[in-house]
């Protein structure tokens, strides 16, 4: 697995909340929720996205907008309509005297709105925890994505809005992989439109790349800059250059960040001890990678799963 395959490779949604939102104007709805990654795009007619994203964008139908993090931000059917409807954090949805609309603009089978008719229709997906976006995407991405319906496969629009009105067995995974599937459609025509390295996670240069590939292979080996250089048939120094100037960190930096993080995925995903999650990412004890774990991330490997599992 290289670099680019790595970062397409994170996203892994479970249970994403995912809704179609039929509206007809003047709407707006403000976004101060705050997932790990929210995907939008217009099923039907447009919408524009204004706030703390810079300046205001407009999407058409086929459109897409990937935003990362919890900027609070507007979608509406123009900058000048004032928002009539505020999703707060977990997803809760009031209007402005504080109201609950959750059920007052439900209008079926994952839709949302306020006509069941209304010429507007956003597909609306989100990640709720770094683990299921992909923190190395994640990294890799601006505040707010826009692909043009014409920079990428679209149809995958039209086959996410009719499954998403579906409730067969399995239905949820379906979706879930679909949403997936969006996704990496959508940042792979954005990586490869790009023409400088995206924080080298491309295989602009083999040498480097060749070093992420047998640091993402083998987390386990007790890598040094020096056995590194070796396999990539370089000097330590050439190295250190070469990965710095297109990976932005020098190559050890870089990791242990890749350790903690499929150690953060291991201590989630499933229940194996400290020290043989340690050993999968080339730590030689428990103590040690929790450490490391501490020193980076400010908690500790248990506190980390049991906050991951309660959230």
């Amino acid at each position: 697995m290289d670099g680019l395959e790595h970062l397409l490779s994170g996203p892994r949604a479970r249970q994403a909340f995912l809704l179609q939102m039929v509206m007809e104007p003047p709407w707006a709805v403000r976004i101060e929720d705050d997932p790990a990654l929210t995907l939008l795009t217009v099923a039907r007619g447009a919408t524009w996205i204004t706030g703390e994203l810079g300046e205001p964008v407009r999407l058409h139908e086929g459109d897409v907008a990937v935003v990362r993090g919890g900027p609070v931000y507007t979608v509406a059917d123009h900058p000048a309509t004032r928002p009539r409807v505020t999703i707060e954090k977990g997803n809760v949805c009031v209007d402005p005297d504080g109201q609950l609309l959750d059920q007052r603009m439900a209008l079926g089978v994952r839709t949302w709105g306020n006509s069941r008719d209304g010429s507007d229709v956003l597909l609306v997906g989100t990640w709720a925890a770094e683990t299921e976006a992909g923190r190395p995407l994640l990294a890799a991405l601006p505040a707010l994505l826009v692909r043009r319906r014409g920079d990428w496969d679209s149809t995958l629009v039209d086959l996410l809005s009719s499954e998403l009105l579906r409730e067969d067995p399995g239905q949820e995974v379906v979706l879930d992989r679909l949403l997936d599937l969006l996704l990496v459609t959508v940042v792979r025509s954005w990586l490869a439109s790009e023409e400088q390295v995206t924080r080298g996670l491309t295989h602009a240069d083999p040498t480097v790349g060749e070093a992420l590939r047998l640091m993402h292979h083998h987390p386990e080996h007790g890598w040094t800059i020096a056995s590194l250089a070796q396999e990539v048939g370089v000097s330590r120094a050439a190295l250190a250059r070469r990965f710095g100037d297109l990976v932005g960190e020098p190559p050890m930096t870089y990791l242990t960040h890749w350790r903690l993080s499929l150690a953060a995925d291991l201590l989630v995903a499933t229940d194996d001890a400290i020290d043989s999650v340690a050993r999968r990412v080339g730590y030689g004890s428990g103590f040690a990678l929790s450490a490391a774990f501490k020193r980076v991330r400010g908690v500790s490997p248990q506190q980390h799963r049991r906050a991951a599992r309660s959230a």
